[in-house]
Parts: C-alpha cells; structure tokens; sequence
C-alpha cells in the first residue's frame, strides 16, 4: 500500500487501537470509582468492593464456572484484573507496548469469553475474540506509530535490545 490508501489505513488502525484502549481504561476506572456505569458506587474497588466478584462469582456460566466461581474476589485476582485493564488500556492510548499489550488483552479477553461459555447471541464467537483479534492485528501492523508514541518507545535501548517489548 501506498499514497492515500496507506495513510488512510495508518489513521484507521491508530483510531481503532485509542477505542479499544479506552475501552479498557474506562473498565478500569469504573471499577476503581464505581461511575455507575458497570460498577455502582458502593462496589467501587476503593470504597471495598471486588472488581471480580460480581461477574466471575455470578454471572459466569458454561464449562469453566466453578474454576471462576472459584477465583472470585481473591485479592491477587482482583489486582491482576485491575493491573491488566490499566496497562492495556494506557498501552493502546499511548501506541507503546503493542506486543505486550495485545498478548495480555488477547489473554484477559479470551478469558472472559470462557466465563461465559456459550456466549448468549451465538453458539461460539461473541465481542471478546473480536477484541483479542483485533489487538494482534494492531500489534503486527504497528498500530502504535500513528498517534502513538511507538517509534519514541521503539527507540529506547532497552527496548531496542528487547524486541518483545515494542
């Protein structure tokens, strides 16, 4: 590609990956502050509440819902989960961390989709592999460059020297 098609195309990724990264973000901060979006504020994460209770300890169904059942609101799993929706989230915004970023977002969205095996609108394929699909496009096509900040992290020494971290 080149010209028009190849700027449009650059400008369409780098849209796509600041979306899906405040998708991400705004997970995470409504479960932080409870905006009462998803997350009223009485469960906020910081007035006490489990940013995993509610859906992994009642709304996960299908084959893996004991195992998830299980895990929620574990304090370790809670702080993960948060961890991950931040760092995704400020990953795609920033264009930095792309393989990084769509690894653990293609993980945490395949995971989802496990807790709620069959999804409710299709017999297998729902949102959350769309998301995980769509991170590794971004990541392999260096989403990142294009309002991002990826060529100033790609250019970091240790970065440089440590591939796996563009």
């Amino acid at each position: 590609m080149t010209g028009r098609t190849a700027t449009a195309t650059r400008y369409l990724l780098a849209g796509i990956r600041l979306a899906l990264g405040w998708v991400f973000l705004w997970a995470f901060l409504d479960k932080l502050f409870g905006l009462g979006r998803g997350t009223a504020a009485a469960n906020s994460w910081l007035d006490g509440g489990s940013p995993t209770a509610g859906f992994l300890g009642k709304a996960a169904a299908g084959p893996f819902a004991g195992f998830y059942h299980s895990i929620a609101g574990n304090v370790a799993v809670d702080v993960l989960f948060m961890a991950a929706l931040l760092g995704i989230g400020v990953a795609l915004l920033l264009g930095i961390g792309m393989r990084i970023a769509a690894a653990a977002g293609g993980l945490l969205t395949v995971m989802m989709w496990t807790a709620v095996l069959p999804p409710d609108s299709n017999p297998f394929m729902d949102d959350h592999l769309v998301y995980a699909a769509v991170m590794a496009v971004l990541a392999l096509l260096g989403a990142g460059t294009t309002l991002g900040f990826g060529i100033r992290w790609a250019a970091i020494p240790l970065v440089r020297r440590n591939t796996w971290l563009t």
